[in-house]
This record gives C-alpha cells, structure tokens and sequence, in this order.
C-alpha cells in the first residue's frame, strides 16, 4: 500500500496495491494494521455509503457534517471517473480556503482520506459513475451543511454540472461560518 500526504495537511492519497493474474486482480481496499505499516493511522469508520450518478458531470457538494457529529471520509471510485476535491474550513489552518483534487476512477483504484474539517465534493468526469466511501461517524441530517461548489475557485473542467436542488441552493464561501478549528 502507498501512502503520499498531499499539499494540505491530512488529506491523504492512497493506492492498494493489486494482485493481479489472467483472471482479474484483488487487492484490499481497508486494512487498518497496512495503513499503520505503512505510515497512517486512520479513524475507525461506522458508515459505508455508495452513490450512482448516470450523467458525466454530476457535481456532488461540497457538503460536510458539522461537530458534534463530523466525519473523516475514505473515498474510492468504482465504476468510472471522477474528480474528488477537498477543501480546508478548519479556522486558523494556514491552508483555510485552499483546496487540493485528485482524479480517482475504477482503473487506478487510488483512495482519497479527507479529515473532519474539510469540505468534500466530487465531479463524474465519465457516465454511469459509483462512488462508495466510508465514514467515521454517521450521517445526522441536523448537522449536514453545504457550500456552493463555484465559489471557492476550484477548476472543475465545467460551468454546467448536473446539481441537486439542495447543492444548488447552498450557501456560498464568502457567507459561509466554518464550525471546524485547525488543531495544528
């Protein structure tokens, strides 16, 4: 398993190793004792979730859970291509407002671990895209937020992405009350 810290502090791009022969290949896409082995110490996650999105360029986000109920997501594409973004709101982080991505897709199986205190949003660059994350604490609807996804300056390769109601009406960065701290 690889391990590379990308350019904001605690967003982690992972990539299993697979074992592969003339049928296929296997690899293992959560393994607490290899992420130790190898130079990470995630959260134990309670929640799995898996989403499909039909059309190319379906925006989901940015959306986050607010303390107490926060969450530390592992995510990995399945089928397709997306653009995964994390955006820091940790108040007093020396990296607040800045956002770093990362192209995950079926074929190069590499995971992206976004920490409590980011925004998460991600981009199908191809039709007919699953996406499956875990989550290290479960989904409470009383401290689900969002922030529009075109006002924090993220080059998402489109003006027009196929939106919820809910991700269309959000909030944008500029009005946004982060109730996240950095904690160095």
């Amino acid at each position: 398993m690889q391990i590379r810290a990308l350019a904001i502090d605690g967003v982690l791009l992972i990539q299993p190793r697979r074992f592969g022969d003339a049928r296929g290949w296997f690899c293992e896409t959560w393994n607490p004792r290899a992420l130790s082995a190898a130079g990470a110490s995630l959260p134990d996650f309670v929640q799995d979730n898996h989403s499909y999105s039909a059309p190319r360029h379906t925006l989901r986000g940015l959306h986050y859970q607010r303390p107490p109920h926060a969450q530390d997501k592992l995510v990995r594409c399945t089928r397709g291509v997306i653009l995964d973004v994390a955006v820091d709101v940790r108040a007093g982080s020396p990296s607040y407002g800045t956002w770093v991505a990362e192209e995950l897709s079926a074929d190069n199986g590499a995971q992206l671990f976004i920490p409590k205190g980011f925004l998460h949003g991600f981009l199908t660059l191809t039709d007919d895209c699953e996406v499956q994350y875990k989550c290290s604490d479960y989904y409470a609807p009383d401290c689900d937020g969002s922030v529009r996804w075109d006002s924090v300056g993220i080059d998402w390769g489109t003006d027009t992405p196929v939106l919820s109601d809910k991700d269309a009406q959000a909030v944008a960065f500029g009005q946004f009350e982060t109730p996240f701290q950095y904690e160095g």
